[in-house]
């Protein structure tokens, strides 16, 4: 009798991605196979122009699925409806290099907003989640400080609660330490690391910091749109992945 595994979170087969079409097609990833489970901390790293961000748009279905398979969360994003696309979209907290807070209003705003998303929460429920999520990324003092008024070590860390307040399954964060200076931006990724274990979520990190390193699981490598190396952190041998 079988194990009855739990479904990962990301399970990606044979995926590619062009730019373009007909005989202006640019391709730029190359038969993809990755697959990331519940609680992991997976970092993406590669040169410039490797394809981590369009990855990355892939997964977060900002972009939709040309060729292979990419079930997100057990659903299949290739030939997904908008719709579809929309509802997991929700169960996906974004955190990018540029922190993108609405600098009109709060703190305790910009991340309520992420909340309302969800219809089903009222909004004094929002409020304080919002609130309870800002205490936890230590800005308890700063909830009704506007953007102008933060460091950028803060408004990242508001990034990060309105990327984790609604209790995501996948956190998808594109360079988040790249502006951030070397202390901050370990504050900021070990924040990161804290609360995704404390919520159970995966985290799809890319990134060219190699300060960061450390707090992987696992770190997967892109050369020209391919993955060539999928590595276990702790000590266990790479795993070469052949073209």
């Amino acid at each position: 009798m079988g194990l009855n595994l739990p479904e990962p979170v990301l399970a990606i087969q044979g995926l590619c991605h062009s730019f373009g079409e007909g005989t202006l097609a640019r391709q730029i990833l190359f038969d993809i196979n990755l697959t990331v489970h519940k609680g992991e901390i997976v970092l993406l790293t590669g040169p410039s122009g490797s394809g981590k961000t369009t990855l990355l748009t892939l997964v977060g279905a900002l972009r939709s699925v040309q060729k292979g398979s990419l079930r997100l969360l057990g659903r299949e994003l290739r030939g997904a409806s908008k719709l579809e696309q929309i509802r997991l979209r929700r169960q996906v907290g974004y955190i990018f290099q540029g922190h993108n807070l609405l600098d009109f209003l709060t703190a305790r705003q910009n991340v309520q907003m992420s909340v309302e998303l969800h219809r089903e929460i009222p909004p004094a429920k929002a409020r304080q989640m919002a609130e309870a999520m800002l205490t936890a990324v230590g800005l308890g003092t700063h909830i009704n400080y506007f953007p102008h008024n933060m460091s950028g070590g803060q408004k990242q860390r508001v990034a990060i609660a309105r990327a984790l307040v609604s209790h995501p399954s996948l956190i998808l964060a594109d360079e988040p330490t790249a502006a951030l200076d070397g202390k901050t931006g370990r504050d900021v990724v070990e924040l990161m690391q804290k609360l995704a274990r404390e919520q159970g979520c995966a985290i799809l990190l890319v990134t060219h910091d190699n300060r960061i390193l450390d707090i992987a699981d696992r770190i997967i490598h892109l050369e020209d749109g391919y993955l060539v190396t999928d590595t276990q952190v702790n000590a266990r041998p790479a795993v070469e992945v052949l073209r």
